[in-house]
This record gives structure tokens, sequence and C-alpha cells, in this order.
């Protein structure tokens, strides 16, 4: 079956008395994916206790064997078929309902103006049989609720839907709004993804140390099957981590949409990301050693409640930077001479690595730089700051300098290292009074709403 509604259940009555919604089930195919729990099970054990676990394989019997098999068999497909039977979803006028459980029934709650991203994930066996994986980023939630199977029309209606209800549309509405439409602003060929992983220096890292390591190991036991104990998992380490890497990227591509940038990437199993408008906190971009030549970068984020954090893999910097400029609208990346670096006497902090930090405020964000061989700004925009600190070590007070902390609502910290005491205590009450004056001018994390910041005087 690909595609259509998974199947409906008899509407159920809200605890409030309010109107019945109807309930729906997963797509069919789902008691396949469940049926493999009991099988992990025994697996897990194997794995735990393997000398145990042949002792008991050496005294079944080819009949013990086959009776077995008779029995685990069914009732691993009775344990998926009673899983998919016995949960729900359903989506009311102010929630998304998820109900599941067989022996012990949960039912999760997701506020719809909670929603911040909807991810649609396509693994390869799902795509053949032309189903999708719903996970959703809730405001609050350290782990993402998902509803996995559903098929793909399904998928890509609730998902269109939720994220509509999400940006402030009537639940009536949003039902009729289909999925947005979507303009490519950039994609990343796959011949750029190769080479930039070559130019990594932790490709490079893996694939010497499992050249290095099994030698030393031959001339300290001379023992081949240590070497091989130690080299074969080495090895397969560092291939398949630059493959798997690869693959994850493939055919990565940035479109922008009304519900925020989409990022369809993957080769064997498709993802389909939303960084949502008015979540990100933090934009990083990261210019490696090896990359600086041919002016390549690499674009990360930090959105609170989100695990999306790669906007973009690699790509040229004007390129990287007319897509920030989507994330964060008004941003101009401040150029490397516009960073001030910390005073001289701040080497005596930190040896060479002193000139790897800078700093640079704009009217629009807080930009700090650390690293010499990896470069890392951080741009942080002044409405997304929740709380800045001044902190200085003994050794610094000693060389009179300070480090700023800048905290967002992602839980992160952007630092400004090594600066002048004096200049570090202005800084400090200067981006307290920018934070606050951002945040009187932001537009709503609900983005399709009419709702404006009220008017305020601006202090700078």
């Amino acid at each position: 079956m690909r595609g259509g509604a998974a199947g409906q259940s008899p509407p159920r009555e809200p605890a409030g008395g309010g109107p019945s919604v109807p309930e729906r089930r997963l797509h069919p195919v789902t008691p396949l994916r469940r049926a493999w729990a009991p099988v992990t099970v025994l697996a897990g054990w194997a794995v735990h206790d393997p000398d145990q676990a042949q002792r008991q394989l050496t005294r079944l019997t080819t009949t013990t064997l086959l009776i077995g098999l008779a029995v685990l068999v069914p009732a691993a497909a009775l344990y998926g078929f009673l899983s998919w039977w016995f949960t729900h979803y359903a989506v009311t006028d102010t929630e998304l309902r998820i109900r599941t459980g067989l022996l012990f029934r949960r039912t999760a709650h997701i506020r719809l103006e909670r929603i911040q991203a909807v991810d649609v994930t396509r693994p390869l066996l799902a795509r053949v049989a032309g189903v999708a994986k719903l996970k959703l980023d809730v405001i609050g939630a350290d782990k993402k609720d998902e509803l996995a199977f559903l098929g793909e029309d399904e998928a890509r209606a609730l998902r269109a839907e939720l994220l509509a209800r999400a940006a402030g549309f009537a639940p009536a509405t949003a039902r009729e709004v289909g999925e947005a439409p979507a303009r490519q602003l950039v994609r990343v060929p796959a011949r750029v993804i190769a080479v930039s992983l070559l130019l990594t220096g932790a490709t490079w890292g893996s694939l010497l140390t499992a050249l290095v390591v099994p030698p030393l190991l031959w001339l300290g036991t001379h023992s081949p099957w240590t070497v091989l104990a130690t080299a074969v998992p080495l090895l397969g380490g560092a291939v398949t981590s630059s493959v798997g890497r690869f693959v994850g990227a493939y055919d990565w591509t940035v479109s922008e949409s009304p519900d925020g940038l989409r990022i369809d990437r993957g080769l064997l199993d498709r993802t389909h990301e939303t960084v949502p408008p008015g979540r990100v906190q933090t934009v990083r971009i990261v210019e490696p050693l090896l990359w600086r030549r041919r002016g390549w970068v690499r674009v990360e984020l930090d959105v609170a409640g989100s695990s999306n954090s790669v906007l973009l893999p690699v790509a040229p910097r004007e390129i990287a930077e007319s897509v920030i400029a989507r994330v964060l609208p008004g941003l101009t990346v401040p150029d490397a001479s516009a960073l001030l670096r910390p005073p001289r006497r701040a080497r005596w902090c930190a040896p060479v690595w002193w000139r790897g930090h800078g700093i640079a405020v704009t009217d629009a964000v807080f930009a700090a730089r650390h690293g010499l061989l990896r470069r890392r700004l951080a741009l942080v925009p002044h409405a997304k700051v929740q709380s800045v600190r001044l902190t200085r070590g003994p050794w610094e007070r000693v060389w009179n300098v300070a480090d700023v902390h800048v905290d967002t609502g992602a839980d992160k910290t952007v630092t400004a290292r090594l600066r002048d005491a004096d200049e570090a205590a202005r800084l400090l009450r200067a981006q307290a009074e920018r934070s606050r004056t951002g945040r009187r001018r932001a537009r709503p994390d609900r983005w399709m709403t009419t709702a404006t910041p009220p008017p305020g005087p601006d202090p700078a």
C-alpha cells in the first residue's frame, strides 16, 4: 500500500466533552518493523553472554530448534500486530495526541504551538515500501516524538498541517494550506562533499592511526591475531566513517519556504528536515585549515529544542553567507579584518593560540571567533541572548584580562576570550542593553501571525 491513509478507529470523546476527534492508525507495514523487538531481546542476550548462548545452542536438537522457531515467529508477529493495533494518533484543535502501549499505556499530548519542526525520514527499506517516518521537534522536549510509519502522501499532508498550525494558521485553514512551496537556494555537488572529506583532518587522523598502530603492536607482541584484531576495526572504522558521512550528506539541498529552510539529504536514507525561523540561536562558520585555499566553510546551527545542527556541510564562503542571511535576515557576517584581537599581554594566558581569538559586535549580532588551525566564528543575534557573564581566573587577573560569556536559549555559550578587563566590563553592560532592545524588536516565533513588537525607544 503506497501513500494512502493508514486507517481510522472510531472517534473518541475528549475529556472536556468537546467534539469527537477521529483517531488514525499507522501504516499497515509498521507491524513488520515492531515484530523484531522480541528477536532483538534474544540477540541482546546472546551478545551479552556469548558463551552461555553457545552452550544453549549446542544442546538444541533440530526438532527443538524448529519448535522454538515455530513459537518465536508467530509470537513476534503477534507482538508487532498488537503494538500497531493499540497505537493511534489524532490532531485536535490544540494538540497532536499519540496513544501507544500494549501493556503499559502512554499518551503523549503535544501542543501544536510548541511544534517547531517536523522532519520526514525515509530509510532505504521504507522507500521501497512507500512509507516515511515523521519526527517532531517540540520546545522543551529532550527527545523527539515520532510517528513510524505513515504512507508517504499521508506523512507529507500531516507534516504540512502541523507546520501550518505551528505557524499560526487557524485549524480549518491549516488543513487546506498543503505543503508550502519551496525555492532551492543551494545544492552541494557530490564531488565537493567527497573532496571536503579528503581535506578533513579527522579523515587522515583515523587513517594514520589504522596504519601506524598495527606495526607497533607487531613489534611489541609478534602476535598476528592481536594485530588483525586491532587493524581490521581501525581500518574499517576509518573507511566507514568517511563513507558514512558522504552517504549522509549526499545530494545536500537547502531550499527556502514559508515554514523555514528545508534540508534534503541522504543517498540511502533520505531525510527531509526543517530549520524553523525564529528558533535559531547561534550560527557558526567553521573553516578547517585545508579548506581555506578553496574558500570553503561549513555552517552549523544551534536551534532551541532541536537536534538539527548542520545547515551546509561544505560551501564557498560567499554562498554560505547568502544562506545565513536567509536564516538571520538583515545579518552581515563580519569580515576577518573587523575582528578585534585580544591585547598582546593575553599571550601569557594562551601562548600562540591567543591570536585565534577575536570579537566583533554589529547592530545585529555578537560575533566571537576562536581557533588557529580550525577557525570557528560564532554569530549570536542580540535578541537570542539569555544572559551575559564576565569571568576572570587568578592568572587572568594578573594580566588584567577577562572572558565574556554569552548564553543562548539552546543551552549553549559563546565566549569572547582574553579581552582587556575594562573592555570586557563595557562589553558586558552594552551587550545586556543590546539584548533587551533586540528582544523587543524580534519577530514572533509563530511567523505567520500578524503580531508586531511593541514600539519602544532605542537605547543605542
